[in-house]
């Protein structure tokens, strides 16, 4: 079953960069304009290595959401900040595993909402359901994401890429209260952007980011992302590079880290 809440439609202008879209675009995607090409081009050039940090970030998304449906048994999931759909969403991954997994999608974007239809497929067994709602908002989200998940149920947060999005100290507040929402047995799977493995190029990014987009961001250093984690029982291997979180077996050894860091944790 699919449900579907926000706009049919909505004016869109292909004029003016998107974040959404450039993430779209680093991905893959379909869902972008000559002028997103063009700005994520330049932003890769000061960053050369963030395509392969956006997809390395999906990869990650994808390994642990098999891990908690499939050896965990979590059959919800909130996802905030979900962008724009590409290739193995979060319903898709669940649902793979078992099909009567319940996701629900949150994001603010008008631009996102006009593309629910594309993301809002579901097993008969399962539900999908999509919420316009901002991470800045988590009463909002965690109100209207009750409609379709059972708060007495474990549930799997996912925030990827989008605490960063909250510049300030608030963002710890914000995931504390959507963790406080939730029930013991609850997992967490959170990354964001860090400067690890190229500093200089990160903060390069970011600038051009900010100069560009609608939706600044900010950068955290592995402490600082390490804090949204307080509290709960971080699962092996711990706060990693998300290439490092249980890669697939390679036959050369570990692959090569991004500065994108991460980590999936139970809520005690």
């Amino acid at each position: 079953m699919a449900d579907r809440l926000g706009p049919d439609s909505e004016e869109i202008d292909d004029t003016l960069p998107h974040s959404a879209r450039i993430w779209n675009y680093w991905l893959g995607g379909k869902d972008h304009y000559d002028i997103d090409r063009q700005v994520g081009d330049e932003i890769a050039r000061s960053n050369p290595g963030i395509v392969t940090t956006a997809r390395a970030q999906r990869a990650f998304l994808c390994r642990a959401v098999r891990h908690l449906a499939g050896d965990v048994g979590i059959r919800q999931f909130l996802d905030v900040g979900t962008g724009l759909p590409t290739v193995d969403n979060t319903h898709e991954v669940a649902q793979r595993v078992a099909p009567e997994a319940r996701i629900v999608y949150v994001d603010h974007d008008p631009l996102v909402l006009t593309h629910a239809r594309a993301l809002l497929t579901s097993t008969p067994e399962g539900v999908t359901h999509y919420i316009d709602a901002d991470l800045r908002e988590p009463d909002a989200i965690v109100s209207g994401a009750a409609a379709t998940l059972d708060f007495e149920r474990p549930v799997a947060l996912i925030l990827l890429g989008v605490a960063a999005h909250i510049t300030d100290e608030s963002a710890y507040e914000v995931v504390a209260r959507l963790l406080d929402a939730l029930p013991s047995g609850s997992h967490l799977v959170f990354s964001d952007s860090a400067e690890v493995v190229n500093p200089e190029a990160v903060r390069a990014m970011v600038r051009e980011w900010n100069r560009t987009s609608d939706n600044p961001r900010v950068n955290r250093s592995r402490d600082q992302i390490g804090r949204f984690f307080d509290g709960l029982d971080i699962l092996e291997p711990g706060l990693v590079s998300v290439t490092r979180w249980r890669p697939e077996a390679l036959p050369f050894g570990e692959p090569d880290e991004v500065d994108n860091v991460g980590g999936v944790a139970r809520k005690p």
